[in-house]
């Protein structure tokens, strides 16, 4: 076990959430160092393992054993990239925090020229791509997501990634935030509006394939959308109210054929389509508030965000 909580508070600290990635960690862990030691020999990388299934929590150990600046965190259970990733603020000392992932996909040689851009006075520095490597299935499906979420959340920062470096406070102030389906950018947008972007290469996975499903993609996007805006109960509301109004007005023309006997022989078809049609525009605004009420109910319930099983150190963290 490392000892290192009472070592001065670090200029910068790596945070790093590790999902499947037994095979990446040397590799990562190696080229940190090499870019990060100029800028602060005594930094700290804090690798959150959030239950992936491999090894990587021995290989993380391994590299606790031999380096003291790494700080190994294991979570009891699977809690998903956003809450590992906040245990990681809870427990960096660092006046900076810098995130990337695990996949090396983020080039760790690239967080010098972020540090350098935050000494110009930005609170929020992205690391942003001028051009993925993703699968295209992926690259499209993302630019359709953040075309809505910039019209949902007009304050979220359209070229948000993963790839970033925040003051220190800004980022330890996000385990304050009371949700059970966490988005740190969502956070960091309500925290601050001073933030900067700089064009950094996107690297290729050295190992396996992408986590990320278009059902896991999916599910998240569902849940920004859910738990950052009322996008979707505005747009219930409006889809009642016009679905209303075409209901009064066909019940109009209804009547008025009735009346003047245009209308001899009530349709069993015409009447079966009203109430499926009408019923389903029902269902579909129930839905919308059924989401909303779901995580009403998560939020009550006070479930931990995430909960640290085991640690590489001992001691409290100072």
């Amino acid at each position: 076990m490392q000892h290192n909580s009472d070592k001065p508070a670090p200029t910068l600290s790596i945070v790093v959430p590790v999902y499947r990635s037994q095979n990446t960690l040397r590799e990562l862990h190696r080229r940190i160092v090499e870019a990060v030691e100029p800028l602060d020999s005594e930094f700290e990388l804090i690798l959150v393992e959030d239950c992936g299934g491999d090894r990587s929590w021995e290989a993380i150990e391994e590299l606790a054993r031999t380096d003291p600046r790494v700080r190994g965190i294991r979570l009891s259970r699977n809690f998903g990239q956003h809450a590992a990733t906040i245990c990681g603020f809870a427990h960096a000392r660092g006046d900076w925090i810098a995130t990337l992932d695990d996949d090396l996909e983020q080039t760790p040689e690239n967080l010098p020229a972020l540090y350098k851009v935050a000494q110009e006075g930005h609170d929020l520095i992205y690391g942003v791509y001028p051009e993925r490597t993703h699968k295209s299935w992926r690259n499209l499906t993302s630019c359709a997501a953040r075309w809505l979420f910039n019209k949902a959340i007009p304050s979220l920062n359209y070229s948000y990634t993963s790839y970033r470096l925040m003051r220190g406070d800004i980022g330890r102030a996000l385990v304050q935030f009371d949700s059970a389906f966490p988005f740190v950018d969502g956070y960091l947008s309500w925290l601050t509006n001073s933030y900067a972007t700089v064009e950094v290469p996107h690297g290729t996975r050295a190992h396996g394939t992408s986590n990320y499903t278009f059902r896991k993609l999916l599910t998240h996007t569902v849940n920004i959308f859910v738990t950052f805006s009322d996008l979707p109960l505005r747009l219930a509301s409006w889809i009642g109210l016009l679905f209303f109004l075409v209901g009064m007005g066909w019940l109009g023309v209804i009547v008025v054929g009735r009346v003047f006997g245009l209308i001899t022989v009530s349709g069993f078809a015409s009447i079966m389509a009203a109430i499926i049609l009408f019923g389903g525009i029902q269902l579909l605004i129930l839905g919308v508030f059924g989401e909303y009420l779901g995580r009403m109910n998560f939020k009550s319930s006070r479930k931990p965000l995430f909960l640290v099983g085991h640690r590489t150190w001992t001691g409290e963290r100072s």
